[in-house]
């Protein structure tokens, strides 16, 4: 109130928010970007690409549909009918949205799995962009895991982004561990996958074998959570079944980044393990979509300054 009285109310604004300035951000010409999944209104995506298009003066705009799943085949037509240039898609919808799609890449096949939706001019090709997001992450932390072992837990459509890119780029060998639910068949097509088409060795374990857990993790340099135990009605827990399992120089990694801290990140730091949250593999998952789209590099610099990252 002090420094309100003094500079008067311009001086306020400017020393504190800024010079205001009128920016036209949406123009006739805007083009639409998006997301859709559920939840969704944690997302830090609309924050990044639209501080991107901001910062190159793209006539973008990019926002979050909360789509339920009865209402993604109608959604998907809607968007190719508004000419939509194209759009990330996140949970639950990764591995079911391929059937409204003209075409499917090669490496999103392989994974089962989309999380970015191009639009040429109607026709609709899903790709995936998680495991190229997880592992430039990983560099950015400085973290090398090439012909190193690492320990998985999840089947699902970014567990299987981040192994079969993992198997790709030359991680020697990789143990998923999931339960025996839906998703097993699909891990189990995956191990083939891997060990048929890559020099990766994968084997599956069961999540209830602790034995096998345990003893998988001690051999590895890495243990990634790539569920959802941790995040929204599931925070405050983790996929581990107590803290004996990690060890200080293990590195401990979680796709989550909202909570940016989860229960698993938590407790590896008490240990002194190295810990890396979901936020950069969603950074650079993120600029892998934003350059399909717009054949721009995004400033990762600035989103990270957006991000708080």
């Amino acid at each position: 109130m002090v420094s309100f009285v003094l500079m008067g109310w311009r001086g306020f604004f400017i020393k504190y928010m800024g010079e205001i300035k009128m920016e036209k951000r949406i123009t006739g010409h805007t083009e639409l970007l998006g997301l859709i999944a559920t939840p969704i209104r944690h997302s830090k995506s609309p924050v990044m690409h639209n501080a991107a298009c901001r910062a190159l003066g793209l006539d973008y705009a990019y926002l979050a549909f909360d789509i339920q799943p009865d209402q993604l085949e109608d959604a998907v037509k809607g968007f190719k009918a508004l000419n939509v240039r194209g759009w990330n898609v996140s949970m639950p919808y990764k591995t079911t949205i391929g059937q409204y799609l003209d075409h499917i890449t090669p490496i999103a096949k392989m994974c089962g799995a989309i999380n970015t939706v191009i639009n040429d001019h109607g026709v609709l090709t899903g790709t995936i962009t998680d495991g190229t997001g997880y592992m430039t992450a990983l560099k950015d932390q400085g973290i090398d895991i090439i012909g190193k072992k690492m320990t998985i837990v999840g089947a699902g459509g970014a567990a299987t982004a981040i192994v079969m890119q993992a198997a790709l780029d030359g991680v020697k060998e990789i143990s998923i561990f999931n339960i025996k639910d839906a998703s097993w068949e699909r891990a189990l097509e995956n191990v083939e996958k891997i060990n048929s088409q890559t020099q990766c060795k994968a084997q599956l374990f069961d999540l209830n074998d602790h034995e096998t857990l345990r003893k998988e993790i001690n051999d590895s340099v890495i243990f990634t959570n790539a569920t959802n135990v941790g995040m929204g009605k599931l925070e405050g827990q983790m996929v581990l079944p107590d803290t004996s399992y990690l060890r200080k120089d293990l590195i401990v990694s979680d796709v989550i980044y909202m909570p940016e801290k989860t229960k698993l990140l938590e407790e590896a730091e008490k240990i002194g393990c190295k810990t890396i949250n979901g936020l950069g593999m969603m950074l650079y998952q993120g600029a892998a979509s934003f350059k399909l789209w717009t054949d721009q590099d995004m400033p990762i610099d600035v989103v990270k300054e957006a991000l708080d990252f």
